[in-house]
Order: C-alpha cells, then structure tokens, then sequence
C-alpha cells in the first residue's frame, strides 16, 4: 500500500496536480493538509471517478485537511478528543483527521504554526503536540498500525533549514518545539522518512518569496512517525521533489511511503 502526505495549499487551486500525482505514483491513501475549503467546497466528483472515498473537515478558507483512499476509508474521525481549541471564540480548528484505510489508521495532521515564541498561538502549538502525542501513547500500548502524517510544522534539526541563523528566535526551531517532536520518537514511534531519508538537504517545503526554491533554501517540515506496529511494514520513503516545479505548485511537496500490507 502507498500512502503519501501532502500540504496542498488549496485543493480547490490543486485538484488537477493531485489527481495527476494520484495517478502518476499510484497512490492509494492522500492524506491531505490546508485544503483551505468547507467540506461542501472540496472537489469531491473528479476524486471519486478516479475511484477514492473522500474524508474531509473543514469550515473555512484557512486550515482544512482530509484524506483520499482506495483501499477502504472506515471509522473517520474529525479532530482527536482533547483537541485544543483556539481563536477569540474558542473553537477545534480543522487540523486533524483520523480514519482507517487498508488496515492502517491514518491521520492527517496539520500541525499549528505558533506564529511567534510569544504568541498564544505557540502555547497552542505546544498543547496540541502534548495531547496528540497522549493518544499517540494509548494507540501505541494497543498495538495498532498507526500513522501520523503531515506538515509537523518542526524543524527537527539544524540542518533540515537552509540557515538555521536566520530563524533564530522565531517560531519552528525552539527547543520546547524540537522536545515537543522528539516526543514521538519517545513514545515508540519512528520518522520514517529519516530512516530511509537522511540526506540533510532532502527538504518539503519552499517559500515562494525570495526564489527559495530554485536557490533550494527549503525546511524539513513534512513528516510520516509511524507506530511501533507499523514501522517494520514500511518498505520505502520517498520526498517528491519535483512536484514544486512548474505554475501552480504548491509550496510543499508530498512525502510517500510504502508498506506491505501482506502483514495486515
């Protein structure tokens, strides 16, 4: 089974891309993050004649993520109980969704961006890595084949940013972010996309101001953790580099992992 994650920075803009990434890489899960539309407004029909169920959650043009499957879409879970709520009405942000394909519970997660290290938007970052990470624990201790996908919005490492020096003080590379990252890897599960990828420069994400991109000042910030259950059924991890050439990219790119589903 091939699973990619994607930050597609508009499905609506992007359904064309997908569907050609769908079919080029042959992908049976797409779990999906900043489909910036409504679950009304998410391109349903074109998806479905491609032959995927469609999950979706989201209420607005900010956030959204959802999750395309051809290999069964079971048990869809709009946001993780204790999910912590943000904004001047306090409210669950559409930034994560959980549901079970082929086997494999996937979530697709887009992870808060903090904004600033004094920001209240940070404390909710951190707050929500923490009560994630909780029930990461719990499906861990069950034994179920979990997987965690998406724009962590972390920069794990020094050398996953171009220049670690122009970020100093800002959001993405603070320790409290890092520790709040690491605590997957605690909690048993395993980045695979650093297992197979460990090249420092294999970047997911380029700015579209100042040519980041074809200067290749990139992040590290698109990730798959996978449960100790599933970690030994993942066979490979590849980083779609190429999906950012070309009009009407999105400022990331997919990370696609492969497992084999005969232990399932």
């Amino acid at each position: 089974m091939r699973i990619a994650t994607w930050n597609i920075n508009s499905i609506r803009a992007r359904a064309d891309r997908a569907l050609a990434f769908l079919e080029r890489e042959d992908v049976d899960v797409l779990a999906l993050q900043e489909t910036k539309c409504k679950d009304a407004q998410f391109p349903r029909e074109a998806f479905e004649a491609a032959g995927y169920e469609i999950a979706t959650f989201g209420f607005s043009q900010w956030n959204g993520v959802a999750i395309l499957s051809r290999v069964g879409l079971d048990d869809v879970t709009p946001g993780f109980d204790g999910q912590p709520e943000f904004g001047e009405t306090p409210a669950v942000e559409a930034r994560a969704l959980g549901a079970t394909c082929g086997g494999v519970r996937v979530w697709s997660l887009y992870v808060p961006h903090g904004r600033a290290l004094d920001n209240p938007h940070y404390a909710y970052k951190l707050a929500w890595l923490g009560r994630l990470r909780e029930h990461a624990v719990a499906w861990a201790d069950a034994g179920d084949k979990v997987a965690l996908v998406g724009d962590w919005n972390v920069v794990p490492l020094d050398t996953d940013v171009w220049d670690v020096a122009a970020f100093e003080g800002q959001t993405h590379v603070s320790e409290p972010e890092r520790e709040a990252f690491r605590a997957f890897a605690e909690a048993g599960y395993t980045e695979v996309s650093r297992q197979f990828l460990p090249d420092e420069h294999r970047y997911t994400y380029w700015d579209y101001q100042q040519l980041r991109f074809p200067r290749n000042e990139g992040m590290r910030i698109d990730f798959a953790y996978t449960s100790p259950a599933l970690t030994p059924l993942v066979t490979d991890v590849r980083i779609d580099r190429d999906e950012r050439r070309g009009k009407g990219a999105s400022d990331h790119v997919p990370v696609i992992v492969d497992v084999d589903t005969s232990a399932l």
